[in-house]
């Protein structure tokens, strides 16, 4: 007889909070449990959730999630759509009857921990970042399990240390099977291969620093250039006139579906550091020039940086001293002292968590109670709740 236990796993809308809860979804998914995923509506378009999902494993709920910002005049409106997402999540709770239910960050999953913890029912968190993020840092102390994706997290009270586990922050299985793979052959003589992602914010100054950069390289490691880069829509075809009058070869476009492909061949990246972009360098053993971006919240693409950066997989530039002339020197250390990009590359592998899934939905099963044996998905009526399809229940 098999046993198959509910999860429901609440995420902020950006790829930052949803790739990882989809990931641990899927995993939870093939032990044979069913999922609910709780989200705004920003996270339920987000392309290829659940495009595989077995047996009607898995659902998608849309649920109101108010901002706290800094203005005053917007708290009451916020605290009004908690509540009615906390109502929402309660119903939720009645029909679906989670073992337990997991936040990952962001507005979205307030309401659904909050549901849970009037309920009674098993509760964990995830963070992502080297800083505990705002929705996390307000309900640490009353969930059961911290999971970190980080030895070292900023903001998490010393308190909390019994109940925080180490599990890393859950990739793509397409970036996992990188791990297998070894780094790709670089001779004195072959391509060189740089991959720059910058994300939606901020990925204008990539544009503007990374050609010129690269034009400073020496003639002979500039000429075995081969680019691909992720722009801004704006700033696409500037970026490309700059690349063709350097003759180097380019690839350029405003959103890369193929992330992991594209990682498996690069020799160097030059990123930002968000969550999602770590765990993929240091899961697949990739060397990086990193910028993190000045204005994430407490800094904490900064912090995120840290780890690999100190373990020699890495090398952090702030965004002020982000210059053509920086990253031209940056470069050619990793790229012309023999062997600095091969070692890079195990050292960034040495910082990578692959089994973070694996391990999350362990820490998941540990702390559910009354599995569920045989017993379908039931959903009772809610307005917002969104089918696989997308066309309300």
């Amino acid at each position: 007889m098999s046993i198959s236990r509910h999860f429901v796993l609440a995420a902020g809308g950006t790829g930052g909070h949803m790739i990882p809860a989809h990931a641990v979804a899927e995993e939870l998914m093939a032990r044979g449990h069913h999922v609910a995923l709780v989200t705004d509506e920003r996270g339920a378009k987000i392309p290829g959730i659940f495009d595989h999902a077995p047996d009607n494993r898995a659902q998608v709920h849309v649920m109101p999630a108010g901002r706290m910002t800094k203005n005053p005049a917007s708290w009451p409106g916020a605290l009004k759509a908690i509540w009615a997402g906390r109502a929402m999540a309660r119903r939720l709770n009645e029909t679906f009857r989670p073992t337990a239910v997991v936040g990952f960050g962001g507005y979205p999953a307030m309401p659904a921990l909050l549901g849970a913890l009037a309920d009674g029912i098993p509760t964990a968190i995830h963070e992502q970042n080297a800083v505990l993020g705002r929705v996390n840092r307000l309900l640490a102390g009353r969930v059961d399990a911290i999971a970190t994706a980080y030895p070292d997290v900023e903001r998490l009270k010393p308190g909390h240390a019994a109940k925080v586990h180490l599990i890393g922050n859950p990739v793509r299985e397409e970036v996992k099977q990188l791990r297998e793979e070894e780094f790709p052959a670089l001779t004195d003589e072959s391509v060189f291969r740089v991959l720059v992602i910058g994300g939606s914010q901020g990925a204008t100054i990539l544009s503007s620093v990374v050609p010129e950069g690269l034009s400073m390289l020496p003639v002979a490691l500039r000429r075995r250039l081969q680019v691909t880069q992720q722009c801004r829509a704006e700033d696409i075809e500037r970026v490309r006139k700059t690349y063709a009058e350097m003759e180097i070869p380019a690839d350029l476009a405003t959103y890369f579906n193929d992330v992991p492909e594209k990682l498996g061949w690069a020799h160097l990246v030059i990123a930002r550091a968000g969550a999602s972009t770590l765990a993929e360098l240091t899961c697949a053993g990739r060397p990086a020039i990193l910028i993190p971006l000045p204005s994430a919240m407490d800094d904490h693409q900064t912090a995120n940086a840290k780890e690999m950066t100190e373990a020699g997989g890495a090398r952090t530039i702030p965004q002020a001293r982000f210059t053509a002339v920086e990253l031209a020197k940056q470069m050619q250390k990793m790229a012309m002292e023999p062997g600095a990009l091969q070692n890079a590359a195990k050292r960034a592998r040495s910082c990578g968590r692959p089994d973070a899934a694996r391990d999350m939905a362990d820490l998941l099963e540990s702390i559910g109670h009354a599995p569920i044996v045989n017993d379908p998905v039931r959903v009772g009526p809610m307005p917002t709740t969104l089918n696989l399809a997308g066309v309300p229940a």
